[in-house]
């Protein structure tokens, strides 16, 4: 849902929020750092009333949010649509029985991690991150939640890495995304 921010006034002022830090964490990467846009508190509400604008009377009865961004957004978002909120956290970071799914990064694997019972069967899901890269954690992320029997309705990010269009072929054709500040 990229063309999403070419059509309301606010999302230039987000984008305008977000730092670009040059080498970072290191050499050759082009960081994009949400830290700028939350101490602004206008482009912060900004930014959560756009999700939950588009979000509100979907049905949506879970938000999952990917560590550590996604907690950021995730629980204001799902207060505001009446939704729980559901970490996804890195291994041995939730206490108690959880499932998990591995996935392949640029330079090795990762998991991501749910608890057991968190979610039930036949609720629909919004999946929350602040960036979408090559797609591989929120792929991560849906089928965690599909997994346990959700429905992913759509994953949100605030921002898109224009050159990294991995994503679009790792969803489902009927899966959607959207994105605030991408390019």
């Amino acid at each position: 849902m990229s063309a999403f921010r070419d059509q309301d006034p606010r999302i230039h002022g987000i984008q305008t929020k977000i730092r670009v830090v040059p080498d970072f964490p290191r050499e050759g990467i082009m960081f994009q750092d949400i830290t700028t846009l939350l101490l602004d508190p206008k482009a912060f509400k900004d930014t959560i009333d756009l999700f939950v604008e588009r979000y509100k009377g979907e049905n949506i009865s879970v938000v999952a949010g990917i560590e550590a961004r996604g907690f950021i957004f995730g629980p204001p978002i799902a207060l505001a649509i009446g939704a729980k909120f559901v970490p996804l956290r890195k291994p041995k970071k939730l206490p108690g029985e959880v499932i998990k799914e591995e996935y392949v990064l640029e330079y090795g694997s990762d998991c991501l991690e749910m608890h057991v019972g968190a979610v039930s069967a036949g609720e629909r899901a919004l999946v929350v991150d602040d960036l979408i890269a090559t797609g591989g954690t929120l792929r991560a992320a849906m089928n965690l939640l599909e997994r346990a029997g959700a429905e992913v309705v759509e994953c949100a990010c605030v921002i898109e890495l224009p050159d990294l269009k991995l994503f679009r072929s790792l969803i489902d054709s009927d899966s959607d995304y959207l994105d605030l500040a991408g390019s």
